[in-house]
Parts: C-alpha cells; structure tokens; sequence
C-alpha cells in the first residue's frame, strides 16, 4: 500500500528494478508483467522521470547533471568489531579496481544481525578508512535501516510462487542432511507445508533448482554450481525475522547501482545463490572478482572469532604497503616511508590485478 511519500519511494525503488529494462523500450513502460494496476502506473510514472533525469533510484545521484559512473564498486564490512588486516585486503583490493578504472566506491555497513553488532564498530572502521586516505563517494548505507526493502523483494517474490515457511530446526537439518559448499544442504522437508505439529516460528525459504548458475569470475574463472544439490533451498528471512545476507547483498547492489563486487574468495560459494536471486528480481549481475583472504597460522581465516588484531592507523602507510604485497603488488620498500597521498599514487599507477594470487 503506497500511503505516505517514505513508503512510497521504498516501493518503487523495489519494484523499479523488476521492470526498468522496460524503459529503454518506451518512456510509457506498456509492458509490466507481475505488476498491479496501480504498481503498473506508479512504475510507468517513475520510468518518465527516469527518461528525463527528474528522479534516481536509491543509490544514484540527484545530480541532473551527472552521468553515473561506468565502473561502481563497493566495501561493504560487517560491523562486529574493527577493521583488521583481512578486511583491509578486501578494502584495498576493491578500492583500487575503482579508482584505476576512474569510477566510484561505495561503503555499505552489512548490519543486518543486532546481536554480533559491536557498539561503535561501524564508527570506527568508518574513521579507520578514513585515517588510511580511503574516501568513499555517496552516503554510507546501513542495512539496518532498510528492513523495508528487503521485504518489499520478498514479496515480489512471493508473487511469483517461490517463497516457502519452514519450521526445521539447525539440528533436524543436520541431522536429515547430506554436507554441501555451506554446510548440510536442505532436502526440501517443508516445501509441500508445514508437517504437523511443527511451530508456529518460520523462517523463509526460497525454492531452487539444479539447473547450472554459471558466471566467469575475473581471478578464479569459470564458476558453475546447481543450488538444489549444493544448498538446497536457502533462507531469506530466518525464524527470529532477520532478513537473510543473501538477499540483502542482493537487493543493495542492485539499489546501488553497483557493476563490479571486488571481495573475499570465501564468499565465492554464496554468488550462485545471489546471481539465482537478481535473475527472479530482474536484476543485473555485476562483474565478481574475489581476492584471496587473509589467515593465520593455523589457517583459519582472519575474524573477530580468531582474534584478529584491528588495523594499526598509527603506520598507514606500512600497513597498506603490506596489503599491496599481500595483493601480489610489488610496492618499492622506499614507499613505506612515504605519505599516504604518494602511497596511493603510486599504487594506482601501478596496479596490476592479473598479479593477485
């Protein structure tokens, strides 16, 4: 229901990405499948200001006068404590395939889970960026504040028939599973409904199939998964009502308006899945390209959970030189003494992603 001007534009900026390829055929948009009459004229109506650079989605700018960028990455941590080395590979990596290819760099903050929050962690991993000479362009978006987007997407996918509750405990999954990529892989027990007798407190899944989802990733190549064997069907909103990390990942680029996600090899298994839901959304699958995470000596990748130490901003510069090298990069040993200003001219200038490991 479009009641207030807030609502409203949450709407749109849901509906606008399941029927925008529509406006390069027409202004008017004559063709809205999965739209209600009065979504159809919204829709249509927001596609004219759209042609006529009056209106930008979330994520775009108001600037009438800018084009927006070719290239639009993206950083975007979970705030459950400080930035530590890890994340500064995935922040360097990210940052200087935008800015060597002259286009934008976002940061979103991915808080979607109150509890593994850490008070003020978003603060200072923004401070931190900022003490490092990492300038990001646009607003800093919070996932936290738009619960109202991601259950407008899963409505939009409710409509099409694809959401399903399920009352099945971690362990009943463990323990009727077979392991996959992410742990035990969902056999579809409630996918006919809810058994009898099961709780009332659902989470969401979406229904999958096995039908290849492929994409090229720019370091690691072709990459090919069938969902329904490898995770089953997955979770958009779980039990406790937190809006899963795959949707959100999801609906946030596309709101963004993002084309390239530069990040961590360990979330390559989880792309499928959000190339599977921005092809039910309508949406474009950016360009992936994931780095090479960073561990310790016993392997385990870099975390909160590992007690990884937090970025030292006293040495910048040292510690971004160490992030190039990581990177493959091969920073003269000179540059350590430099400032941050010569750091990142030089690392731009010489920036050779086909060196990442």
């Amino acid at each position: 229901m479009l009641q207030t001007r807030s609502t409203r534009f949450v709407a749109v900026n849901a509906i606008l990405p399941l029927h925008l390829r529509y406006c390069s055929i027409s202004p008017l948009c004559t063709e809205l499948p999965s739209a209600s009459t009065a979504q159809a004229a919204f829709v249509r109506f927001c596609c004219a200001l759209l042609q006529h650079r009056l209106w930008y989605p979330c994520g775009m700018t108001h600037d009438r006068n800018t084009i927006p960028a070719n290239y639009r990455g993206r950083f975007a941590p979970s705030p459950t404590g400080p930035l530590h080395f890890g994340s500064l590979v995935a922040a360097v990596g990210s940052y200087l395939e935008a800015r060597s290819r002259q286009g934008e760099w976002l940061v979103r903050i991915e808080n979607l889970d109150p509890p593994r929050e850490v008070a003020g962690a978003a603060r200072e991993i923004l401070a931190t960026l900022e003490a490092l000479g990492m300038e990001w362009d646009g607003e800093v978006i919070y996932q936290s504040r738009r619960n109202e987007v991601y259950q407008a997407a899963l409505a939009a996918l409710e409509q099409q028939g694809l959401l399903y509750p399920c009352a099945c405990s971690r362990k009943e999954i463990a323990d009727s599973s077979i392991i996959g990529i992410d742990g035990p892989v969902y056999l579809g027990t409630c996918r006919g409904g809810l058994p009898a007798g099961k709780r009332s407190s659902t989470a969401l899944r979406v229904l999958t199939h096995d039908d290849p989802i492929e994409f090229r990733d720019a370091l690691r190549g072709l990459i090919r998964q069938q969902l329904t064997s490898a995770t089953g069907d997955f979770v958009l909103r779980r039990a406790d009502g937190i809006y899963a990390y795959q949707l959100a990942a999801v609906v946030d680029d596309a709101a963004q308006g993002v084309t390239h996600v530069v990040r961590g090899v360990d979330l390559l298994d989880s792309t499928p899945r959000q190339i599977y839901l921005q092809q039910l959304l309508g949406y474009s699958t950016p360009v992936y390209m994931h780095l090479p995470v960073v561990t310790n000596k016993q392997g385990e990748k870099l975390s909160k959970q590992t007690q990884a130490a937090a970025v030292d901003v006293s040495r910048p510069v040292a510690q971004l030189v160490e992030a190039l090298r990581f990177l493959g990069q091969t920073p003269p040993v000179e540059l350590i003494e430099s400032s941050i200003a010569s750091f990142w001219q030089w690392a731009l200038e010489n920036w050779q992603p086909q060196k990442i490991p």
